[in-house]
């Protein structure tokens, strides 16, 4: 496996690693709530979506762009907001949903993703359909959370990571897994330095829906 590993990063193209770290600095610049966080999060993606349009992932190239186009709305809603947020720093607050409101989030996702796997499975080729599923539509979610800085999408994104990395274990893709295990980690940090922020906040209150 360690061969693997090994051999799987040597194969990797420029490009992915300069993909991998634009990645990393959107991450980091996300957690000191930098408005340049996107900037990094559209030349990452946009390196991924043309990879993973050559590779003929096609599926995967589809959440790229996806990725990139919310880069763009993230930009576009942090600096719209922190013009306009008389809070601490000019940046607008972090906040956490309320319960319900997660509820109906995950209830929404998980029958999107079960009814996407299902079709995925009977109409295509697919490998591991449900688990492909789960985080493509829970990623699409959590990427808009970040857009409205919700404290909880770090913990989204968690479990996303940790299924991920099955899923590329098991798809022999061990790099990339090596790399969602950091992605995990860097994301446990920047839950914790966001609930550090969150009471100091003017605008940090339960949202209720």
């Amino acid at each position: 496996m360690i061969d693997q590993v090994l051999t799987g990063f040597q194969a990797m193209s420029a490009w992915e690693y300069v993909g991998v770290f634009f990645s990393l600095a959107y991450l980091i610049l996300v957690m000191k709530e930098s408005l340049w966080c996107w900037p990094a999060a559209f030349i990452s993606t946009l390196i991924y979506t043309i990879l993973f349009w050559q590779g003929a992932l096609l599926l995967e190239s589809v959440l790229s762009f996806y990725y990139l186009l919310m880069a763009i709305y993230g930009w576009w809603q942090w600096n719209k907001l922190n013009q306009t947020n008389n809070s601490k720093h000019g940046q607008k607050s972090i906040v956490s949903w309320s319960l319900s409101k997660h509820a109906i989030w995950i209830a929404s996702a998980t029958v999107t993703f079960i009814v996407l796997g299902y079709v995925m499975n009977e109409y295509t080729h697919a490998k591991m359909p449900y688990l492909d599923a789960f985080t493509t539509v829970f990623a699409v979610m959590t990427t808009y959370m970040v857009t409205q800085k919700v404290l909880e999408n770090w913990l989204y994104w968690i479990v996303i990571d940790l299924a991920s990395i099955f899923l590329y274990v098991e798809m022999n893709y061990y790099p990339t897994a090596i790399l969602y295990v950091l992605y995990s980690g860097l994301a446990w940090q920047g839950f914790k330095i966001w609930q550090n922020q969150l009471p100091t906040k003017q605008l940090s209150t339960k949202q209720e829906t």
